[in-house]
């Protein structure tokens, strides 16, 4: 049984009991514990952790704990690799948000970015999605995100929707990369433009009247005009223009 000594910096003490957080503290390990089961064991998703210090130098999740090791544990801005390395940033961002998260997949999804969503969703499906199509989870349930097949993923500490969406977006400075309203927010699929006489058979007539811009999906059939939802909706993503990295 060895000893080793922790310290948790910046927002990771969050997920820290109370009495443990901003202090380093001592707790033994077992004789084969990495640095990632006990930094999940403290209750820290791996997720959550962009660079680990064993002794001063920078150290992988796998390594195993030595008696008087001193373990300081950072927060970083970018999802992480389960092997506790940086990850570049990926080319295309694509998410899976578990099913409390409906209202944040809304707005990726109309800020242009691909993410899977259904509210039957198990923890199992969304591991495997992750897994599957390299998908970023999203989720407020930290026992997720300790999954060893969940290698990139996000929790999210806000709670309403457009605070979710401004905390992603500073974490992962999605703003560079945002190309609004090219999804559909029902099932997730490329829109394309529907020419106001096409669209009149399929919206009512009060709309018809009143919009000529329209787009459909046709994985749904849905039609989609610029209503009072879509500039609420579309007031809270191009605000998400001005949020800087970190902020």
């Amino acid at each position: 049984m060895a000893t080793a000594t922790f310290r948790f910096h910046g927002e990771l003490n969050a997920f820290l009991a109370r009495t443990l957080r901003d202090r380093a503290f001592a707790r033994a390990c077992g004789s084969e514990a990495s640095v990632k089961h006990m930094v999940e064991a403290l209750g820290v998703p791996h997720t959550e952790v962009g660079r680990l210090c064993v002794n001063g130098a920078p150290a992988p999740f796998d390594r195993r704990l030595a008696d008087g090791d001193r373990v300081d544990v950072y927060p970083e801005r970018a999802p992480q690799p389960a092997d506790g390395t940086c990850a570049p940033a990926p080319p295309d961002w694509r998410f899976v948000a578990d099913a409390h998260l409906g209202g944040l997949a809304q707005l990726l999804r109309l800020a242009g970015f691909d993410t899977c969503y259904d509210n039957h969703f198990s923890d199992d499906e969304i591991a495997v999605l992750a897994a599957q199509d390299g998908r970023i989870v999203l989720t407020r349930d930290r026992e997720l995100l300790k999954r060893r097949a969940v290698t990139r993923g996000c929790y999210l500490h806000a709670l309403q929707p457009a605070a979710q969406l401004r905390e992603l977006f500073a974490r992962l400075d999605l703003a560079p990369h945002m190309r609004p309203f090219r999804l559909c927010l029902r099932c997730n699929a490329p829109l394309h433009p529907l020419s106001a006489e096409d669209a009149a058979l399929r919206v009512p007539d009060g709309v018809r009247q009143r919009h000529r811009r329209f787009a459909a999906c046709d994985v749904c059939q849905r039609v989609f005009w610029e209503g009072s939802h879509w500039r609420r909706m579309r007031t809270v993503v191009d605000a998400m223009r001005a949020v800087a990295p970190g902020a």
